[in-house]
């Protein structure tokens, strides 16, 4: 049923792609059982190679492949030359988390972390569990691969409740926090950057710092919420990044699934800590400029890739220590590094992006700039909660012990009932606010 659902789900958001993405999972399939078959090292990192060449491959094409030609024609009308013409490539849904997961199952064989499956349809299960597929979390096989053929560990009533209170949790970050947030920054990210004052331009990029953290943390929280009903229990994707101390912390509790990828499958394999300092600043720095071209296939992406890579290296240099110092002070400063960063991840263009921070540097007022906008009660409300949520450092630690409880325990009756209602009120408001708005984006759906 679990691959019904998700065969079900990915027709209906990407059919055109089905039978692309079905024959490059059962070449990746077979390509893993003739590594296996073999013992000889040579022919498994041959089978490796292909296949690590084939996923690569098939992701820069769709997503690399406009970005690409786009420079090139750019490049080659600066010197005069007619600009390129091509049908534009569409992008699979979910191909960038779905490629990396194959990639994941491919080298964990090779390194011996696991053995095969030897169902094809047990295979197909992994890489198209519809929760996680299009943003994540990131699911290494090794995490559920006794969940793929065995889940009555998992199927109770009680883990069934977590799951549907969890799930709506994401909802209601998702449309009651996000949506409302993000309506707002939209509203300021469109306006002239030159016609913004520093107030105003703070304002948006404070309000998508907590959208995009609500928006993409409420999928996650989604995505195991629904695994955890289907039996399936997924890695925690967030945890509380916002009272980070610095941007080292921060990449400890963001999107942790992809910094534990890259750190394993990329930073690792580079020498890691290994090495000598001026070495590990190049890897940490080419690690993150991939993180942000994994991101989107823009300038901007691989600018905030580098910015916080640059971040990573002063850290190390000496930034710790003077966060050491600062103590729970350094929060500060590393949320405005962030909100900075956020605005290059947010902008249409890495031009757009460097507008929007210069109009964030306090100026002289001139007749073109704006005043602070004044938005409806309902975003200030909800712009004071989410900063509340996101800096109470007891929120997702209380969260995790109540859902936590759940795996080795059962509910009582009282703590049922009050989960129920809970569940059933944030699913009401959620619902009511959805079917009144049009707004409702999804951000990572994108990368």
């Amino acid at each position: 049923m679990a691959l019904l659902a998700s065969l079900g789900f990915y027709a209906w958001g990407g059919l055109n792609f089905l039978a692309l993405f079905l024959g490059s999972v059962l070449i990746n399939f077979v390509l893993i059982r003739f590594m296996d078959a073999t013992s000889e090292r040579w022919k498994q990192r041959i089978f490796l190679i292909i296949s690590i060449l084939l996923n690569v491959g098939m992701l820069f094409y769709f997503k690399y492949a406009n970005f690409f030609l786009d420079n090139a024609s750019a490049l080659r009308s600066y010197f005069g030359g007619p600009p390129l013409t091509w049908e534009k490539v569409v992008l699979p849904i979910g191909i960038s988390f779905f490629t990396f997961e194959k990639l994941t199952y491919t080298i964990d064989v090779y390194r011996g972390v696991n053995k095969p499956l030897k169902s094809f349809a047990d295979f197909l299960l992994y890489i198209m569990l519809f929760p996680k597929m299009i943003a994540g979390p990131i699911v290494r096989f090794h995490e559920i691969a006794g969940q793929l053929t065995d889940r009555t560990a998992f199927d109770t009533v009680d883990q069934k409740l977590a799951g549907l209170f969890r799930f709506v949790i994401g909802l209601a970050k998702k449309v009651l926090i996000a949506n409302v947030l993000g309506e707002q920054a939209d509203i300021i990210f469109a306006t002239t950057p030159a016609s913004l004052g520093p107030a105003t331009a703070w304002l948006g990029a404070v309000a998508y710092t907590f959208q995009i953290y609500f928006d993409f943390s409420g999928y996650s929280d989604m995505a195991i919420g629904l695994g955890r009903m289907m039996g399936f229990q997924f890695p925690e994707n967030f945890n509380n990044p916002y009272i980070s101390r610095s941007i080292t912390e921060f990449w400890q509790r963001w999107h942790i699934t992809l910094g534990r990828w890259m750190r394993d499958y990329l930073y690792i394999p580079l020498g890691g800590n290994r090495v000598k300092p001026s070495r590990l600043y190049i890897n940490l720095w080419t690690v993150f400029i991939l993180s942000g071209f994994w991101h989107g296939a823009a300038w901007n992406f691989i600018a905030w890739g580098a910015y916080h890579g640059l971040f990573l290296i002063l850290d190390r240099l000496f930034l710790l220590r003077i966060s050491q110092r600062l103590g729970a002070l350094s929060i500060i400063p590393t949320f405005i590094v962030t909100v900075i960063g956020w605005v290059l991840f947010r902008a249409e263009s890495l031009a757009q992006a460097l507008a929007y921070l210069r109009a964030m540097v306090p100026q002289a007022p001139t007749a073109a700039t704006l005043p602070v906008p004044y938005f409806t009660p309902e975003f200030w409300t909800i712009l004071a909660l989410a900063a509340a949520i996101a800096f109470v450092a007891a929120w997702p630690r209380a969260e995790r012990a109540e859902l936590g409880l759940l795996a080795t325990s059962h509910f009582s009756f009282r703590q049922a009932a009050g989960l129920s209602t809970v569940t059933a009120v944030l699913l009401l408001l959620a619902v009511s606010y959805v079917a009144g708005s049009s707004f409702n984006p999804f951000i990572y759906f994108r990368f």
